[in-house]
């Protein structure tokens, strides 16, 4: 190791992390080469999740291993080390890094960027913790595949009406484009799904969303919010806005329209908040507790530290006043800056704005159904979900997942998507130890 090479750290392995790393290989290949500059990726998984496939992934349109990419494959030039970043000291230029198994240590920096994301962000509504599931990774989107499939089979195999009745109600909290796209291809999976069941009907279950404003997916614009809902509704589900989930302790929801009844199924995807490592540390926050960074994508007030992504309050020089939206398609883009930046700093060079004005949105709403709004251009149904498969195929790193992704997406125009439940691969020990116990 070359005791002179600056040393990069970067906290997060998602968008922003994988995105800039990647193109750092690029940029400061002779660096990276010659072992002038390092790279080190601190990230508790060793995979990214391409968010925007989960609704997919979990509705058995897309092989969960072609939604994510392995870290340690696509950047051959970084050390990956999974665990979490338990603080930032900036002024010393280290972090405190806790390993998933092994012992908590200080790793020196050079340069940090700072990449962490977000995470759910919860309200502290009785039973919340304990009764719903999110909808952020991989694990999240399969194990409620899982469990609606197998929530089926027990409405199946149970005449109670009680038992059936919590079984097939579905609650989704969350009219933004997670909870929408859960809602939706879940629904269109399920009632796929229910034409192989005898005792079990369409009419049987209940889809219930749950939003606190009057709006939703207010990305898509007021218009096409409200197409959606109409949409929604025409297919049976429920969507109630200005209600605000209230408790569920037990699986027993409790609406603020007064309204209760017994799910065995709550999603919740009502927002994300930065990730906690942005508070753990020195560097300077904003008033919504993102770290406080510049449109060059410099952390203010602090030397050599970039922040971008979710976990960063970036501000939209499109728009003065305003910072630029916590979702994909900034952070997508503000990595290509970031990486280029970063070059340019190591190089003594002027560091350049990040400027991108926001195109629009593309939501899918299930098999061939959609939403788009881009460039004020609107699209519904067909044409909106082939726009919205278009734009995020071009957008998924990698030409190894574009292609799986295609091969998944080609042998589904001829095969029918399994609606089998495997929720016994969340337990893999439970059948051995009743043997080993019997």
């Amino acid at each position: 190791m070359n005791r002179n090479s600056k040393h990069i750290v970067v906290v997060g392995g998602g968008y922003v992390g994988l995105y800039t790393v990647l193109r750092l290989q690029r940029t400061l290949r002779k660096e990276l080469r010659d072992g002038s500059v390092r790279i080190t990726v601190l990230t508790p998984e060793s995979h990214m999740t391409y968010q925007p496939f989960l609704p997919e992934a979990a509705a058995g349109n897309l092989s969960p291993r072609h939604v994510v990419v392995p870290l340690r494959r696509v950047l051959k030039k970084a050390a990956i080390l999974n665990g979490k970043v338990a603080k930032v000291n900036h002024a010393d230029k280290t972090v405190l890094f806790e390993p998933n198994v092994g012992t908590p240590h200080e790793i020196s920096y050079d340069l940090v960027v700072m990449a962490a994301g977000s995470v759910s962000r919860t309200l502290p509504i009785p039973g919340l913790a304990d009764a719903a599931i999110g909808f952020k990774t991989v694990g999240e989107a399969i194990a409620l595949r899982n469990r609606v499939l197998g929530l089926l089979d027990r409405a199946e195999t149970n005449d109670d009406e009680a038992v059936r009745r919590r079984a097939l109600t579905f609650v989704v909290v969350g009219g933004g484009f997670a909870g929408i796209e859960a809602l939706a291809e879940l629904e269109d999976m399920a009632l796929d799904a229910v034409r192989y069941y005898h005792n079990v009907k369409r009419e049987d279950m209940r889809w219930v969303l749950v939003e606190a404003t009057d709006r939703i997916l207010p990305e898509v614009g007021p218009e096409m919010g409200r197409w959606t809902a109409e949409q929604l509704r025409e297919r049976g589900i429920e969507v109630k806005m200005n209600t605000r989930l209230e408790s569920c302790e037990g699986g027993l929801v409790k609406l603020s329209d007064g309204e209760e009844f017994e799910s065995a199924t709550i999603v919740w995807t009502a927002g994300v908040k930065p990730s906690p490592v942005a508070n753990a540390g020195d560097l300077p926050l904003d008033e919504r507790g993102r770290i406080k960074t510049s449109t060059r994508l410099t952390v203010v007030g602090a030397k050599d530290a970039f922040a971008a992504g979710d976990v960063a309050g970036v501000p939209d020089v499109t728009n003065p006043g305003q910072y630029c939206a916590p979702n994909a398609q900034h952070a997508v883009r503000q990595a290509k800056v970031l990486a280029d930046n970063i070059t340019r700093y190591l190089h003594g060079k002027e560091l350049a704005d990040y400027r991108h004005k926001y195109v629009g949105s593309v939501a899918g709403l299930g098999l061939h159904k959609g939403v788009a709004n881009v460039y004020g251009v609107k699209l519904r149904g067909l044409p909106a979900w082939f726009m919205h498969r278009t734009y995020h195929l071009s957008r998924v790193p990698t030409v190894n997942r574009k292609v799986r992704v295609m091969a998944d997406w080609t042998l589904a125009l001829f095969f029918k998507r399994e609606t089998v439940s495997l929720g016994e691969i969340e337990e893999p020990r439970a059948e051995f130890r009743a043997a080993a116990t019997a």
